[in-house]
């Protein structure tokens, strides 16, 4: 085991700065064209990808009218996370990064191409889930790809900046992705097709913007797949006992604050509507991204580790704030008009999300500059796995905790919802100082460069 100040786990990405590098003005990472160009490439791919999950939720339930349906999706997308992590992080480690994100997004675009044949000619739905399936194939070995490829585009001091602005724009495409989709469906006569069409430009335009990219690609002997190599990234993770703290308060974060799964419920408690449900989905994105502008515009988190932990605790607090700011719950004691309710819930999303965006640079930051080139893809697909598994896991987790709680105990849906909730922010909230209590060396984690 390797402590915070360990030099074989910092692993310096290439062009390491001098000393008076870190005195750069916040945009300083956008005039390194490779990095600009994979940003953009990676935003508008993004973006797409935003357009093509929200077409998809959109045209299945149209054509079948069955909630089923929707669970499929995370399922398509899911399993083949489960079945492709090991080797899709033994590829990344052992092939040229770049080369696999170009072939990833090919792929991604095949699959959107054929969703467009299948949505046009109106033919069996069973062909979407196959297309998910494919789809969910290329983003896990994408992921790991992208996520260790980033270090041989940006000197170290650069790199908590270029993670921020990653962030940032993934997240404003979490809120242009399904507006733009809407829009698209709105303008096409309520047909999805058009805008998987718009997802395979999108994918072209990603593949022809990494393309010319430069890297310093450092050529690594062939590994041999073996069972050792594929579990290495795991093996890494539970030795470097700062990678597994992080992820570990991310992964329960996650998992234990899942309210957006909520929302339809919340939509109903608020009185929102389809409009007010469209505003607090996109809330804890806008957050993210004004979170994002401010952390790009700062200098790299002195105290990276307190700021993770502070910033998971003010998650914790807000979702309990958004469970509890209504009228079925507070209203009795604090009366406001169902708008004040509203729109103090669409703000402790945003902070949510604000906070959410802090804990997502340290940690994706940490993993990076923590991790030896050789095994980056191998530690950013246990990343990926984690993360993204615990995604789909917190909404089956928060559900659950209101069906308990609410129709199978005699209560209405919107009780247990507000319980669900509310629990999970205080179990975010124990993580916290289970995970500062265990992992004393995150407490004491520096400057985040």
């Amino acid at each position: 085991m390797h402590d915070a100040s360990s030099p074989d786990t910092r692993s310096d990405p290439p062009h390491a700065p001098d000393a008076t590098a870190s005195g750069e003005g916040a945009y300083a990472v956008l005039r390194n064209a490779n990095f600009f160009r994979y940003l953009i490439g990676r935003f508008v791919a993004a973006l797409g990808q935003q357009m093509l999950v929200a077409a998809i939720d959109w045209e299945l339930f149209q054509r079948t009218g069955s909630p089923l349906a929707l669970a499929f999706v995370g399922l398509s997308l899911m399993a083949p996370m489960l079945l492709c992590t090991l080797p899709a992080g033994h590829v990344a480690d052992t092939f040229n990064r770049k080369t696999i994100i170009l072939a990833s997004t090919l792929v991604l675009a095949a699959a959107s191409l054929g969703l467009m044949i299948v949505s046009a000619l109106l033919l069996n739905v069973g062909w979407i889930y196959f297309f998910l399936v494919i789809i969910g194939v290329a983003r896990t070995f994408l992921w790991p790809a992208s996520a260790a490829f980033v270090p041989s585009l940006v000197p170290r001091h650069q790199f908590a900046r270029a993670v921020t602005y990653n962030s940032g724009a993934f997240q404003f495409s979490c809120v242009a992705g399904p507006a733009i989709c809407g829009l698209v469906i709105l303008l096409s006569h309520q047909r999805a097709w058009p805008v998987y069409a718009l997802n395979v430009l999108a994918s072209a335009a990603c593949f022809a913007l990494v393309v010319p990219i430069r890297h310093d690609h450092k050529e690594r002997p062939a590994e041999p797949v073996s069972i050792r190599s594929l579990i290495e990234g795991f093996r890494f993770v539970f030795h470097e006992r700062i990678i597994l703290g992080v992820i570990t308060l991310d992964l329960f974060a996650v998992l234990l604050g899942g309210a957006v799964s909520l929302l339809p419920i919340y939509a109903v408690i608020l009185h929102g509507g389809p409009g007010g449900y469209g505003l607090l989905r996109a809330a804890m994105a806008v957050g993210a991204v004004i979170c994002a502008i401010i952390l790009a515009h700062r200098p790299p988190l002195q105290k990276a580790g307190r700021s993770m932990l502070a910033a998971v605790s003010v998650f914790g607090v807000a979702t309990i704030l958004f469970g509890v700011a209504n009228r079925n719950c507070l209203g009795p004691w604090i009366p406001l008009p169902d708008p004040v309710w509203f729109w103090f819930s669409f703000a402790m999303l945003a902070l949510a999300g604000a906070v959410d965006n802090v804990s997502v640079v340290v940690r994706q930051t940490l993993v990076q500059i923590l991790t030896p080139d050789e095994k980056r893809g191998r530690v950013s697909a246990v990343n990926s796995l984690f993360i993204g598994t615990s995604n789909e896991m917190g909404g089956f987790e928060s559900g659950a905790v209101a069906e308990l709680f609410g129709p199978a105990m005699g209560h209405s849906v919107q009780t247990g919802a507000i319980i669900s909730a509310v629990s999970g922010g205080a179990g975010t909230i124990l993580t916290v100082l289970a995970v500062a209590w265990i992992w004393p060396q995150i407490r004491r984690y520096g400057k985040l460069a």
